[in-house]
């Protein structure tokens, strides 16, 4: 067969997910129970929401995409993210109750930056945070629906966490390096992502995940890990390389789009219940236990 060269980060991410395999311990385990704390609150699953934007009505049922998947976040007590917005669309999004981290696009209008951060507070969001992985584009600085936005500094960054008193979140690390930097300036967690693949040849997250993880060993940043998590062995293999929990992302869209609130409910109890099982299998009571003993990289 000749060899075919692949750029397409999702490509390779989900190839690399898919060699990973399990070991099974059975004797002695119990039925897993998959409930985490986070910042002193409880969530019934380290299985998250991801932060889309701009999602649309779907099916007529008078509430947007966002609002819907947030109204699941918060039945099924998960934590929620959502991106890209103005403040009108967040309030509806807190006004859903869900326990909702937003995330801030990196806009050349710092203004803006730091009136969505702000309002998001206000409106009692349970963290905010920015995507710093969409500061550049294929032409330069990247321009997102029309909003130019711009080179984050780290003295940036570090006024923005020391503006609140809300954990923050920065999205879009793909490095040990960054990891790093991250902790260094006051971010209280990090979500190591590639965006869907905005970087050709991006190394998936969970082959960087484990040096993440040592490179901030005994610092207190937690590590959410995105990009083609789509069922609960996903999550499980996220959590066995050193994350403390995983967000779902565009595999929940159909159900999003047919169901509803109602079917991400299904689409996430799903993904939970194969987590649980795979737990029970490999003998982790708890998702804080759960290792790398049981992996095997193919």
């Amino acid at each position: 067969m000749a060899y075919s060269r692949i750029s397409d980060a999702n490509e390779i991410t989900e190839r690399y997910l898919d060699s990973i395999l399990f070991k099974e311990r059975l004797i002695d385990s119990v039925v897993a129970d998959t409930g985490i704390e986070m910042f002193g609150t409880s969530f019934s699953s380290p299985v998250m929401m991801p932060a889309f934007s701009h999602l649309k009505e779907f099916g007529g049922r008078g509430k947007t995409g966002l609002e819907e998947y947030s109204f699941a976040a918060k039945n099924m007590g998960i934590l929620n993210f959502v991106g890209m917005m103005e403040n009108d669309m967040y309030k509806r999004i807190a006004d859903t109750g869900a326990r909702t981290v937003r995330i801030v696009k990196p806009y050349a209008d710092n203004v803006k930056v730091r009136d969505q951060m702000k309002f998001a507070e206000d409106e009692g969001a349970f963290g905010i945070g920015m995507d710093i992985d969409h500061i550049f584009g294929s032409e330069g600085l990247d321009v997102v629906i029309g909003e130019l936005m711009t080179v984050q500094t780290s003295d940036m960054i570090r006024s923005y966490i020391e503006s609140t008193k809300l954990p923050f979140f920065i999205k879009g690390v793909l490095s040990e390096e960054e990891a790093v930097k991250c902790a260094d300036l006051g971010a209280k967690a990090i979500i190591v992502s590639h965006h869907h693949g905005r970087l050709p040849y991006a190394v998936p997250p969970l082959m960087v995940l484990p040096s993440i993880k040592k490179a901030l060993e005994g610092r207190d940043v937690k590590i959410i890990v995105d990009c083609g998590i789509s069922s609960g062995a996903d999550v499980y293999k996220c959590l066995a390389l050193g994350a403390d929990a995983a967000a779902v992302g565009r595999a929940m869209i159909p159900s999003l789009e047919e169901g509803g609130t109602e079917g991400v409910e299904k689409f996430i109890a799903k993904v939970n219940n194969e987590l649980r099982f795979v737990m029970s299998c490999t003998g982790f009571k708890t998702p804080d236990q759960i290792d790398d003993s049981c992996i095997v990289m193919t």
